[in-house]
């Protein structure tokens, strides 16, 4: 059954043959792309995918789990949103972010978890790692019951041979599954659920699965009659991420969709990218289309 979001009633079937034929259509474009694709509907129930439970690598997509515990962190009395955390020169990184370019040394939890969530900031994901812990994170994990997905590290410039090969990984399965416990308030608590939506609602890369919405990537945090978005990407060379979830006159969907691919093959980011739009664009049509 689709649902509608809170305050509304009951939908009709949702149209899983569709969906999963675009699903089977993106990856048969690119072959050379591993693909890991997963859709739910409003109760969390899946309704199609390709290689949901193939573990993956999600670059930055994985900062949704630090995302997660802060909240948990704070709902819990641990720690306290208006804590001023200060800019570690050892944990400094460039890349995607602002703090690097902002001259305050110091800023609130809060204030670090929307550079996060807005423009994955990584000197920000760096420090709140610091201080609620990494073995906070992989716990909370455990605690979700995560088997793929899973913050393995600080956000590196360089990884020598101790240190892991990867920031973060995850399986479709299990990342539109929390998409879809956020959407419904359900993870964690009522509280965090909230918390990390609203975070969420800042984010500005619309530039794969959610181009298709047609939204403004720096004003959507309010849905206005428009498609509502709480995504989270991620992007490192070979690696093309969008977690998230959409909804439209009160139907919603949590997706997943995870490009891997060999760095050498120049031309995969654009057919990675193309098929993230396919998909963004089969999301939409099936919410535009489906009748109460």
């Amino acid at each position: 059954m689709l649902l509608r979001m809170p305050g509304t009633t009951v939908g009709a079937r949702m149209p899983h043959r569709t969906l999963q034929a675009s699903i089977d259509d993106v990856v048969n474009a690119a072959t050379d792309i591993d693909w890991a694709i997963s859709i739910r509907d409003a109760t969390g129930d899946a309704l199609a995918g390709r290689n949901a439970d193939r573990s993956m690598e999600i670059a930055s997509v994985g900062k949704l789990l630090i995302l997660v515990e802060v909240a948990r962190q704070c709902d819990a009395g641990m720690l306290s949103g208006g804590e001023l955390l200060a800019r570690d020169p050892t944990l400094l990184i460039a890349d995607s972010g602002l703090w690097q370019h902002l001259r305050i040394d110091e800023l609130s939890v809060h204030d670090l978890c929307i550079l996060v969530a807005s423009v994955s900031d990584n000197v920000a994901t760096n420090v709140l790692v610091k201080r609620i812990g990494l073995q906070r994170v992989r716990e909370l994990g455990a605690s979700l019951g995560l088997a793929d997905t899973a913050v393995l590290d600080y956000v590196r410039h360089h990884r020598g041979p101790g240190d892991p090969a990867t920031f973060s990984t995850g399986s479709a399965s299990e990342l539109s599954s929390l998409m879809s416990r956020i959407s419904a308030k359900e993870l964690v608590s009522q509280a965090v659920s909230v918390t990390v939506g609203d975070w969420l609602a800042t984010g500005v890369d619309l530039s794969m699965v959610a181009s298709a919405f047609g939204l403004d990537p720096l004003s959507h945090a309010t849905s206005s009659g428009d498609f509502f978005l709480r995504n989270k990407t991620g992007s490192d060379p070979g690696i093309r991420a969008d977690v998230g979830t959409v909804g439209h006159n009160g139907f919603r969907f949590s997706y997943a969709v995870i490009a891997n691919w060999d760095t050498s093959d120049r031309s995969a980011t654009g057919a990675a990218l193309s098929g993230m739009s396919a998909m963004g664009k089969a999301l939409r049509e099936a919410i535009e289309h489906t009748v109460p």
